[in-house]
């Protein structure tokens, strides 16, 4: 089957905003609905647009499509990778602007094996287009909890089926949780899976949608006299800077070091939290360095 590339189809670029996708969809389909339009491809191109509007202009479609990468060139044959199982279910028409009356018949085989053919099956009949939809058991949901470095970088997860079987599914680098990754046709009796996505618990970050935040502790010499010390990031370690004076929960912004997303060019940031720490007076000695200090100062943080 021939490759669709929708960014091309539509003329925009892959990390094309929502309203851009919008107004390319609009322009084309302006230009060949086949009620209006006098060109001799008019058909063609007005089912091309559709699709691809069908595709990007959902946020699900359009994350699964895009881990296909930008290898593959517009019509250029196309046999699904190793180990693909295939997208999402739809089994409506959405507000993308679809099939429509006169537009032509349904979607692509491209279309088709990646989503399941659910929503690109509108055959044309005399009394206009008929969605078609296949009849197969309700899909069943497991949750499939992934390392937060999987997500950052992609990856790699076995799964264990109903079935007892064991298959290797790929966690698209950039993959939100909650999102769902559907295995067509492993459950019982034919039924698709789909894999609901969820992060495990971080020893060192919290998650809050694209950003990540690391808690730092650190010495009161080192908050009054600033200093540099090596952090932990989802790409390794770097050397971060901690001013003079820095304060119990100030927040320092690393940006682009926390989690991609696979849709956009968008990258989301890392945020180190500070915590000073206070060394205990185990000893005689230092509590009296601790008496020194209160009498030197004269200070109260209140």
């Amino acid at each position: 089957m021939d490759y669709k590339d929708y960014y091309k189809i539509l003329g925009v670029e892959r990390d094309a905003s929502q309203s851009e996708l919008k107004k390319a969809y609009r322009k084309m389909a302006r230009k060949y609905h086949p009620d209006v339009s006098k060109e001799s491809n008019a058909e063609e191109r007005f089912k091309e647009a559709n699709e691809a509007y069908e595709v990007l202009g959902d946020e699900d479609k359009r994350s699964q499509y895009n881990t296909l990468g930008s290898n593959y060139q517009n019509g250029q044959n196309f046999n699904p990778p190793p180990g693909w199982e295939g997208g999402f279910d739809f089994n409506q028409f959405t507000q993308g602007g679809k099939a429509q009356p006169g537009g032509g018949a349904g979607f692509s085989d491209f279309f088709e094996t990646m989503f399941g053919g659910s929503a690109g099956g509108a055959g044309f009949q005399q009394g206009g287009f008929e969605q078609q939809r296949r009849r197969k058991p309700p899909a069943e949901t497991m949750i499939l909890w992934v390392d937060l470095e999987d997500i950052f970088a992609g990856g790699k997860k076995k799964v264990r089926l109903p079935s007892g079987s064991t298959i290797e599914v790929k966690i698209p680098k950039g993959f939100e949780e909650g999102k769902k990754i559907r295995l067509l046709g492993k459950g019982s009796n034919g039924a698709d899976i789909h894999l609901k996505i969820q992060f495990k618990k971080h020893p060192l970050y919290k998650v809050d949608g694209k950003n990540v935040a690391l808690s730092l502790l650190i010495a009161p010499w080192e908050a009054a006299l600033g200093t540099s010390l090596n952090i932990d990031t989802l790409a390794g370690k770097i050397k971060l800077k901690i001013p003079e004076g820095a304060e119990s929960g100030r927040k320092m912004r690393l940006k682009g070091r926390g989690l991609p997303s696979n849709s956009t060019s968008l990258t989301g940031d890392q945020y180190v939290l500070i915590q000073i720490a206070t060394p205990p007076a185990t000893t005689d000695e230092d509590k009296s360095f601790y008496q020194d200090m209160q009498k030197k100062f004269d200070w109260s943080p209140r």
